[in-house]
């Protein structure tokens, strides 16, 4: 009978301990929640396991690196080829030391394993990154008012893109030439022939004269009528007194505006448009340095030509709901990932204004929307649990973050109003579950809370834009990549950008605004030859790895994966492969 009892004992002791076992693993192999709809999953896989050890082998130090290689992360990435590859790279242990940038750089593999190939470039790239991000708010809005200016005359912009020298020119002057632009045919004419009008430099009245007699001059005779027209509007002939270098302007870029004025669609764009020049006088610095460089300005203008292309199906995005979707960029890209999630926001937004204002509640709160529920009927009992999160299972992991929260009066008021935000983050769970797993998503948001202030001033056109997510998303990345591009040619010279850096992240701005938004990781990666080198010569296993990025963005985000890429038992398991 002992015996028996003995055994039992052992067989229940047994028990418990494999559901020990079992439970932590289960818990151990999650590393990410689910990712909505359109990501993949990962399968059950079957776990590393390690050769038979001895006594000697067992000691109590730190086991991050096995937990972590039992995660489905590492299950799935060590199947890949393509990861295989690069981590028998002999540098990939440097690379590995920068995780935060592999994350982001795996978003973007193709710019990133090209600007790997020139240090130097990859170095001034990041410099130019850092210096973006240094930048103002107030140069981000200037930046946004011009990509307002754009979207809006695409058409002018686009032809003035195509003779940079020109534009480069009427940005110094947009008065002036806003004044021209609204008498074409006169324009025009001066545009063919500039090297006539540059004595005018000198004496603007002289000018206004001629324009009144034009007949009876051998450069304004062909279009006299024209010319009379110009004269007559006194405030043209006032903004052109007030800044007769702009005849100088043209005449010393006479081959660029001799270019212009073949383009008779360029001058038919200036004058349904002439409003666009009254938008560069207003929005010069931002303009300016666009005109500085080429590529820059050729690629913002086609950015704004496609935000606008995908956003005029939105009802009631005007000029002001337009100028704040380009000042907050990154948090709309980074919520155009997630269009589910973005049309429950766009429903609510100063409820989720207020969460976001509290980045990790709100991501706690995204990663088991569930538990939140029941304060849709009840928000004062949230505030109550927020303010003891200690003693609340689904706030204890984030207890300071929620009761923070918790004490933020305006917040709770926000949440108070509209209550419902709770059950919209519910009835959405599985897009704020993969929003809540994108780090850079909300890092992105933390940054740009008011993003939903102008969801909110703008609720109609945001909303719209929500229904349709392909419209969405394309018009993030047109106002993502016009920023980019704006705040890349800002800070070329200054950081010493050279031409292939800088033609790298002009073709692929969303990479540059990835730099810009962890610009102490790029710049510590930048300084690292072997990192830098294990990234070029596995160029294409990195770039190849965009088919697993959900796996290997998981991984790497990991706090053990630098001690995992030098550890023995890693290097055994490649071996095994």
């Amino acid at each position: 009978m002992a015996t028996k009892s003995s055994n039992n004992a052992k067989m229940a002791l047994a028990a418990a301990g494999l559901i020990v076992v079992a439970g932590g693993a289960y818990g151990l192999g999650r590393v990410f929640p689910p990712q909505g709809e359109t990501a993949g999953t990962i399968a059950p896989a079957e776990r590393y396991r390690s050769s038979q050890v001895s006594t000697e082998d067992v000691t109590l130090g730190d086991q991050s690196v096995p937990q972590l290689m039992q995660t489905d992360a590492f299950e799935v990435m060590i199947k890949d080829a393509n990861f295989r590859a690069m981590a028998r790279d002999a540098n990939f242990a440097a690379l590995a030391q920068h995780p935060q940038a592999l994350t982001a750089m795996a978003q973007h593999p193709q710019a990133f394993t090209a600007l790997a190939k020139d240090p130097a470039a990859f170095e001034a790239a990041a410099r130019a990154a850092s210096a973006s991000a240094a930048q103002s708010q107030a140069a981000a809005g200037a930046n946004a008012a011009a990509f307002e200016a754009m979207a809006r005359h695409p058409q002018a912009f686009e032809a003035m893109a195509m003779q940079p020298q020109a534009f480069q020119a009427m940005a110094r002057h947009p008065q002036a030439f806003q004044a021209l632009a609204r008498h074409p045919q006169a324009f025009q004419a001066m545009a063919r022939n500039p090297a006539a009008f540059e004595a005018y430099a000198r004496d603007a009245q002289a000018f206004a004269a001629h324009a009144r007699a034009a007949s009876a001059q051998t450069a304004m005779a062909q279009d006299a009528a024209a010319f009379q027209a110009l004269a007559r509007d006194a405030a043209a002939m006032q903004a052109l007194a007030a800044d007769a270098a702009a005849f100088e302007a043209l005449a010393r870029n006479a081959q660029a505006f001799q270019a212009l004025a073949r383009n008779a669609n360029a001058f038919e764009a200036f004058a349904r448009n002439a409003s666009a020049f009254e938008a560069m006088a207003r929005n010069a610095n931002a303009f300016q340095a666009l005109a500085r460089d080429a590529n820059a300005l050729s690629a913002a203008a086609r950015s704004a030509a496609a935000f606008e292309a995908n956003a005029r199906q939105a009802q009631g995005m005007d000029a002001a709901a337009i100028q704040a979707f380009a000042a907050n960029a990154n948090a709309f890209a980074a919520l155009a990932q997630h269009p589910q999630a973005f049309q429950a926001l766009a429903a609510h937004p100063q409820a989720f204004q207020a969460l976001a204002r509290h980045p990790q509640a709100f991501q706690a709160m995204a990663r088991n929307p569930a538990a939140f529920e029941a304060f849709a009927r009840n928000a004062s009992a949230f505030e109550a649990q927020a303010r003891n999160a200690s003693a609340s299972a689904a706030m204890a992991r984030d207890a300071q973050a929620f009761q923070a929260l918790g004490r933020d009066a305006a917040a709770m008021q926000a949440l108070s109003q509209d209550a419902q935000a709770f059950q919209a983050l519910a009835r959405n769970a599985q897009a704020f579950q993969a929003l809540a797993a994108d780090a850079q998503g909300f890092q992105a948001l933390a940054r740009n809370a008011n993003a939903f202030e102008a969801m909110a001033r703008h609720a109609d056109a945001f909303q719209a834009l929500a229904r349709n997510a392909n419209a969405l998303q394309a018009s993030a990345r047109a106002a993502q990549a016009f920023q980019a591009q704006a705040a890349l040619a800002n800070s070329r010279a200054a950081a010493g950008v050279n031409a292939q850096a800088f033609q790298a992240m002009a073709a692929h701005p969303q990479a540059f605004q990835a730099m810009a938004m962890n610009p102490q990781a790029f710049a510590a990666l930048g300084r690292n030859a072997d990192a830098l080198q294990a990234l070029a010569r596995n160029a294409q296993a990195f770039q190849a790895l965009g088919r697993n990025a959900q796996a290997f963005q998981a991984l790497a985000q990991q706090p053990a994966f630098a001690a995992m890429a030098r550890d023995a038992s890693f290097q055994a398991q490649l071996r095994a492969q």
